[in-house]
């Protein structure tokens, strides 16, 4: 059985509920977790070693707290008041953790589904939303990744071109797929607003519902937007319902012909606001 899984964000308890809800069992099931696996809930290491301990059965995308942790490690950015990662980054075998975090993929296509993390810009089909996903993901794996990370914050170019290269390239990229909510016509992004599908800015609109975006068809399923709510359309699936904020955790079994949804209440982790 197959199933998609919205943000943890360190909400370890509720991960380990769903798993005992579902009965999942490793050997006959397929998890993805569609990003933000940590920060800001109590438990981001329980969250790392639940999901590294299912091995293969488990596929983790990358989310911008994902992003953030590894950031943090290398003396990038600095912690946020909010931020929960101490125990990961005061633990003895702290490097072992950040390496297998690092290995994560930030776009995969699979059983029908393209998942991300937050959105694709409009110019992208699927085939090229997972391509340059593996470029950054080669530049995460790889020896360069502290100057990477160095270059990897910041909201230019805000629009896609397929000359982008090198830095500006992979920062698009890391934007779209991580941080993405609206975008205009243009595929022009916007990284300010966070409010729900009808908060959009003059011009904007969620990038869903671009008209003629390339993923026009493919179905997809992203988790990041907290205030955008539960969507469960035949071909689009929002997974984040705000567990760290109080509201649930929520997976859906895409496999065979009846889509189930299952959804857990979560303790409140943290208040809206304080991000």
């Amino acid at each position: 059985m197959i199933y998609l899984v919205g943000d943890l964000q360190g909400c370890c308890q509720p991960l380990e509920r769903l798993l005992q809800t579902i009965d999942f069992s490793p050997s006959r099931d397929q998890l993805y977790v569609l990003g933000d696996l940590v920060n800001r809930g109590p438990d981001s290491l329980g969250v790392l070693r639940r999901l590294r301990g299912l091995e293969g059965a488990a596929t983790c995308l990358l989310g911008n707290h994902d992003l953030h942790l590894l950031a943090v490690a290398h003396g990038v950015r600095k912690p946020h008041r909010s931020d929960t990662l101490d125990r990961i980054l005061l633990a003895d075998d702290r490097d072992d953790w950040l390496n297998w975090l690092r290995q994560q993929r930030l776009a995969v296509h699979a059983h029908g589904w393209l998942m991300v993390h937050a959105g694709v810009v409009p110019q992208w089909d699927a085939a090229q939303t997972v391509a340059l996903a593996g470029e950054v993901e080669t530049m995460l794996k790889g020896p360069e990744l502290g100057d990477f990370l160095h270059t990897m914050y910041g909201n230019e170019p805000a629009r896609w071109r397929d000359d982008l290269r090198g830095v500006d390239r992979w920062r698009c990229v890391v934007n779209s797929l991580t941080r993405l909510r609206f975008c205009a016509e243009d595929g022009t992004m916007d990284f300010v607003t966070k409010d729900g599908a009808d908060g959009a800015p003059p011009g904007f609109m969620p990038w869903f519902e671009v008209p003629g975006r390339r993923t026009q068809g493919t179905p997809m399923a992203f988790g990041h937007w907290s205030t955008l709510g539960l969507i469960n359309r035949d071909d689009l699936l929002a997974l984040d319902t705000g567990c760290i904020w109080g509201g649930k955790l929520t997976a859906v079994r895409v496999d065979g012909a009846t889509r189930e949804l299952i959804q857990l209440d979560c303790p409140q982790a943290q208040k809206p606001g304080q991000h």
